[in-house]
């Protein structure tokens, strides 16, 4: 089996040990790949420290033509990315195809803005002490971006770090899940085909353990994590002199009101609790029922569940296929058996063969279970009724988690009092919270995380504000 190099400060490199990425359906060795020594995380570092005054001053239509050629080249190679993402995470084909399809919407966004990203006047005679004086506000980059990225969308969460990078013109170090790095080495070989700089881009596919070296290291001014929520804070509290982005976890809510489509609704919720096996952190796992239409609401979801096909995930008909690991599928079958054993009744699924867990409904669920309390980051929903909107609001907020919440509802009102109450980053209104476009600001409040990707609002996070006042114009 041959050795897929890693990313060197723009230049394919081996070091002295090896590592396999198995399969999670079968087992299978899906690719080995070499691991960076400590000597080589240190060159990749300084030499992202070296260019970060040349990968700033990039001309704009420079950053922007990388970033489009990786867009293409992803187009042209998409089958192929499709099919090492589900086997070295386990993601059916169909939703693979999915991601792939996305990364390159997200790298063309990317170099759309690169285009588009320009500096703004002010005008400062607004006071008489200020005649004459004109202030020009334009962004420029913290520095060099260290980048971790999660198994859960190997492709498409790595590109929401890389692209807005580059857009800004500042040199990245991914430092991709153990589990799924072979994704991220092949983004490397298509950035190395482009034009910038040695020492824009590294992907160093080290173990967890030694993240803390690239965490600390005052060269690495930026970290943007996306994860679970005690590594991400665990991060921002090693390093509180740094700019540090997180996008964590959440356990999403979708509300069903009266007013809406049941069958819709149903079949989204059933959909979207088990769509990568529930492994993502906008999955549904809370769904918060209006009294009214409970039973007519279960009564459309059970069906809907059961007909989700399980299995192999390079099937092309398969929805729902393993977890990343048999560890993961052995912690979600617990935290379902804890529910039980506290009166909780399993209406759909609950059972666990290697990795796969079937898809699960749960009701009359304890309030102080995991599987309502915590991200179960599995394919498991919990029901519960509301009296009322106002108790199925409140309902939404009581978590610790507030990354998205989805709203089924035909009203104007009922939405925009979604939006005015919810304690969460985004609001999905006749939809599960499970819906993200990538151009558009996304990230939670309280646990689920500081800071917001999306192209131009990451491109603002990783950069600050400067200003140039001129003086003596005649305005």
């Amino acid at each position: 089996m041959d050795v897929r190099t890693f990313w060197l400060a723009g230049r394919p490199a081996t070091g002295d040990s090896q590592l396999t990425v198995t399969n999670p359906h079968d087992g299978r060795d899906v690719g080995r790949y070499s691991v960076p020594t400590d000597a080589q995380v240190e060159e990749a570092v300084a030499a992202a420290h070296a260019v970060a005054g040349q990968a700033a001053a990039l001309p704009a239509h420079v950053r922007a033509e990388a970033l489009a050629h990786v867009s293409r080249r992803i187009a042209e190679r998409a089958d192929e990315i499709a099919h090492l993402i589900t086997a070295e995470n386990g993601k059916p084909i169909f939703w693979a195809r999915g991601e792939v399809t996305r990364a390159i919407a997200t790298f063309r966004f990317a170099a759309e803005e690169t285009r588009r990203w320009s500096g703004g006047v002010q005008r400062l005679d607004t006071e008489p002490a200020a005649a004459g004086r004109l202030a020009y506000v334009s962004r420029l980059p913290y520095g060099p971006v260290l980048a971790i990225t999660p198994f859960n969308f190997p492709l498409n969460l790595v590109a929401h770090k890389v692209a807005p990078a580059i857009a800004v013109g500042a040199p990245i170090i991914v430092k991709p899940a153990p589990a799924t790095p072979l994704t991220s080495l092949l983004l490397g070989e298509l950035l190395a085909e482009t034009d910038l700089p040695a020492g824009m881009f590294s992907v160093l596919p080290v173990e967890n353990e030694r993240a803390s070296v690239l965490v600390e290291d005052p060269r690495l001014p930026v970290v943007s994590f996306t994860g679970s929520a005690p590594v991400g804070y665990a991060i921002a509290d090693q390093i509180p002199r740094k700019h540090v982005t997180l996008e964590l976890g959440g356990n999403a809510a979708a509300v069903v009101l009266s007013d809406a489509d049941l069958d819709w609704a149903a079949q989204r919720v059933a959909l979207f609790s088990n769509y990568q096996a529930g492994q993502s952190c906008i999955a549904v796992q809370r769904v918060i029922v209006e009294q009214p239409v409970y039973d007519a609401f279960v009564e459309r979801l059970l069906p809907a569940v059961g007909g989700l096909v399980t299995g192999d995930p390079a099937d092309e008909k398969t929805q729902v296929g393993p977890l990343v690991s048999v560890h993961a599928a052995e912690r979600v079958e617990q935290w379902v058996q804890e529910a039980v054993d506290g009166g909780a009744r399993v209406l759909a699924g609950g059972a666990r063969e290697g990795a796969t867990y079937a898809p699960t409904v749960l009701a009359d669920v304890p309030s102080d279970a995991k599987v309502l309390r915590e991200e179960v980051f599995g394919p498991v929903m919990v029901l519960q009724p509301a009296a009322n909107i106002d108790e199925a609001y409140a309902m939404v907020n009581d978590s610790r988690y507030g990354l998205q919440a989805g709203v089924f509802t035909r009203s104007l009102d009922a939405a925009f009092r979604a939006n005015r109450e919810l304690e969460v980053g985004g609001v999905i209104i006749g939809d599960v919270p499970s819906y993200r476009a990538d151009q558009m600001p996304y990230g939670g409040v309280k646990d689920s995380g500081v800071g917001r990707e999306g192209l131009h609002s990451a491109m603002q996070d990783y950069t600050y504000e400067k200003v140039m006042v001129l003086t003596g114009l005649s305005l």
